[in-house]
C-alpha cells in the first residue's frame, strides 16, 4: 500500500505527543517544590523534542489493532530512557554540549552532579514503570509479553545497542572508517532504540510473529535513516530552528555520512532506507498509515 495522501500527519504528531506528555507528567510532576533531582529530571524530559520513540511504539500497536492507551507506559519509559541518554551524551565528558531542545543542558541549567543523577534516575524510573505495567495485567500471558519487552528494551538500551554504539562512537573520534563500520556503529547507537520502539510496541500489542519481523525491518532502514539525517542536518540545519549547535560533528572528528559519502550521496542513502522501510509495510492496511508517513518524516524534517 501508498502513501495515503489524506493522512495528516501533523495532526496525528501533534495528538499523540500530547497524550504521550500528558502521561510524562503524571509520572513526573512539574513543580517548582520538587525535589531538585525530580526537578532535573521533568526539566529535561518535558524541555520538547520530537517524541519519535513513544510515537513510534504507539503507531505500531495501531498498526496491528492494538489499544494504544495499554503501550502508553512502554512509550514513556521509552522517552525517559532516550532523554537520560541525551542528558549523559550532553556532559562536559562526553559531547559537552549547551543546549538541548531549544533550552540549557541539564548540567548547564542545574549542575553536573545532578545531571548525572537525573539522567541515572530517568533510566532506573523507566523500568520501574515497565515492571509495575506487567505486573498489573491479570492475564499470565499479557504479564509474558512485558517481562519479555523489558528484556528487549535493557537489550537495545545497555551495551548491546545504545550504549555499546556511543562507546564506539567515541573511541572512534578522529580515526577513519569504512562505511560498513559506520553502519554497524549507528545500527546499535540510534538504531537500536528505535527498533524496539517498534518492536516492543507491537509485541504488547498482540502482534504475529510475521507481524513483527516486517515491523522490524522497517524500523532498522528508518533507524539507520534517521542517523544519515542527523549527520545532513549537522552539516546544513538551522541551528535556531533544530534547538541546537550544527556544525559540532567535524570539530570533534566524528564519523559521519555527509563525510564519508558527500552530502548528495547521503541524502540518496537515507531515501533508499525509507523506500525499503516502506516496501516492508505493503502487507499492512491503512492502519499502519502513520508509520508510512513517519518514515517520510524521518528524512523530511529540518530538525
Amino acid at each position: 500500500m501508498t502513501d495515503d495522501p489524506a493522512f495528516d500527519l501533523k495532526s496525528y504528531l501533534m495528538a499523540v505527543r500530547s497524550r504521550v506528555d500528558r502521561w510524562l507528567r503524571g509520572y513526573l510532576g512539574d513543580s517548582d517544590t520538587d525535589p531538585k533531582i525530580l526537578r532535573a529530571m521533568s526539566y529535561s524530559v518535558m524541555a520538547g523534542g520530537k517524541r519519535l520513540r513513544p510515537v513510534l511504539c504507539i503507531a505500531a500497536a495501531q498498526s496491528v489493532g492494538g489499544d494504544d492507551e495499554l503501550v502508553m507506559p512502554l512509550a514513556c519509559a521509552l522517552e525517559m530512557i532516550h532523554t537520560y541518554s541525551l542528558i549523559h551524551d550532553d556532559l562536559p565528558a562526553m559531547d559537552d554540549d549547551d543546549m538541548r531542545r531549544g533550552n540549557p543542558t541539564c548540567h548547564v541549567k542545574f549542575d553536573e552532579p545532578t545531571a548525572i543523577l537525573a539522567g541515572d534516575a530517568l533510566l532506573t524510573f523507566a523500568f520501574e514503570i515497565l515492571a509495575l505495567a506487567g505486573s498489573r495485567r491479570s492475564h499470565s500471558q499479557i504479564t509474558e509479553r512485558w517481562l519479555h519487552v523489558m528484556a528487549k528494551v535493557a537489550a537495545a538500551s545497555g551495551y548491546q545497542g545504545m550504549l555499546g554504539g556511543q562507546m564506539q562512537d567515541m573511541m572512534l573520534e578522529g580515526s577513519s572508517i569504512s562505511a560498513a563500520r559506520l553502519e554497524a556503529l549507528h545500527r546499535l547507537k540510534t538504531g537500536k532504540m528505535i527498533e524496539v520502539s517498534v518492536e516492543s510496541g507491537a509485541m504488547i500489542a498482540g502482534a504475529s510473529d510475521k507481524q513483527i519481523q516486517s515491523l522490524l525491518g522497517y524500523a532498522e532502514n528508518i533507524g539507520l535513516a534517521f542517523q544519515v539525517t542527523d549527520d545532513i542536518l549537522n552539516v546544513k540545519g538551522d541551528p535556531t530552528v533544530m534547538g541546537k549547535a550544527t556544525g559540532t560533528d567535524k570539530l570533534r572528528g566524528k564519523n559521519t555520512y555527509p563525510d564519508l559519502l558527500g552530502l548528495d550521496g547521503a541524502e540518496a542513502m537515507a531515501e533508499t532506507l525509507i523506500n525499503n522501510a516502506l516496501k516492508r509495510l505493503d502487507g499492512f492496511d491503512k492502519r499502519a498509515e502513520p508509520l508510512r508517513a513517519i518514515a517520510r518524516y524521518v528524512i523530511e524534517r529540518n530538525r
